[in-house]
């Protein structure tokens, strides 16, 4: 019955490990999850923001924002104040679509003039701002 318990019949060790208990405990493991495993449902309510699957038709203003060698600032060619930048940018930021800014920095600029552009378009509230770069050769 037991593992090494001796065999009437003949004297010798049984070697073989008896598989009814070990049978028995499955089964009864896999009826405890059978039953439980639909009583724990783990679920969440989301309630999750319906969209359109329907194609943008109307595509965003590109704005092109210059910074030329000497710092002074340029919107679509045109020769801008700081003043009057941010003065655009605000009104730009109410535009529906809100349109894309491309922002040319020349090379030899000051890194801050950039970086103020930068900020003037995020105080503004313009979402997509771009860097244009030229590639080199």
């Amino acid at each position: 019955m037991a593992f090494g318990s001796m065999d009437n019949n003949d004297g010798n060790v049984m070697s073989e490990i008896n598989m009814t208990p070990l049978v028995d405990v499955m089964l009864v493991l896999l009826i405890i999850f059978i039953v439980t495993v639909p009583v724990m449902k783990h679920s969440m309510e989301i309630d999750l923001p319906k969209v359109s699957t329907a194609p943008q038709l109307e595509k965003p203003d590109v704005v092109k924002l210059a910074v030329d060698a000497k710092g002074a600032y340029r919107i679509n060619n045109a020769p801008v104040t700081d003043e009057a930048l941010r003065k655009e940018l605000d009104e730009l930021a109410t535009h529906h679509p809100q349109p894309v800014v491309h922002i040319y920095g020349d090379k030899q600029v000051a890194y801050e003039r950039v970086i103020n552009v930068m900020g003037m378009a995020n105080k503004a509230g313009i979402e997509k701002v771009g860097f244009v770069t030229d590639p080199g050769k």
